[in-house]
């Protein structure tokens, strides 16, 4: 089996670790975080280093990486610490569920994590450092640029194209050939029917709809 240190010691690192553990051709033997966020030695029983140095404890010639960090600042924070494993020499790891439904082979980047019962259609093309969560839908010819989280049953029409560094809610929907511009964040239950302004938020509140400028977005991230 290939080894696989996971960066990160919080929910989505645990959650990474149980997938490639039991289903997929990793085992993995540490996790890693910056050294000023360590407390303890060990997570999840597994040793727990410091990323600074954890090249030398885990060459990169033997071990691959996984970046499991969150959404914060519309995953940005996850995507500069993929750009550093890089820089250190790691392979990033991708899983893909053995029960998520898709025809052949997926296309798809390094860093993506990819959970069961997600519906991959053909001729989707999903960049780096994506998260599709459980129960999601991603239609035919449909493109997901890098750094993107689609959370639970999330829906992509056909022809979507969703730029880089976006969010996309729990139950959302966006119609058929509507481009979700870069740094969108795609709140729970919305449902897009037309393209949308970099930067802004599209979000639901009871039974209304609303937007976010770009300019607001960024004073609540």
């Amino acid at each position: 089996m290939k080894q696989l240190v996971v960066f990160g010691a919080g929910d989505l690192a645990r959650v990474a670790q149980f997938y490639f553990s039991r289903d997929s051709e990793y085992e993995v033997v540490a996790f890693t975080v910056h050294e000023s966020f360590i407390q303890c030695t060990e997570c999840d029983g597994l040793p727990l280093v410091a990323f600074e140095s954890v090249e030398e404890r885990y060459p990169p010639e033997r071990f691959e990486m996984f970046v499991a960090v969150g959404t914060r600042q519309l995953n940005k924070v996850r995507a500069e610490v993929c750009r550093a494993a890089r820089d250190k020499g790691y392979r990033l790891a991708t899983y893909l569920s053995s029960k998520a439904l898709y025809l052949g082979e997926v296309n798809r980047g390094d860093n993506c994590l990819i959970l069961e019962g997600a519906v991959i259609q053909p001729f989707v093309k999903i960049g780096s450092n994506v998260v599709v969560w459980s129960g999601s839908h991603i239609g035919h010819h449909a493109v997901i640029e890098d750094h993107c989280f689609l959370a639970p049953h999330a829906v992509l029409c056909g022809f979507v194209r969703v730029g880089e560094y976006s969010f996309i809610g729990a139950n959302a929907c966006v119609k058929h050939r509507v481009a979700i511009a870069p740094g969108c964040l795609i709140g729970a239950g919305a449902v897009i029917l037309r393209d949308t302004k970099p930067g802004t938020a599209h979000l639901v509140k009871g039974t209304r709809a609303f937007a976010l400028s770009a300019e607001q977005v960024a004073t609540r991230l």
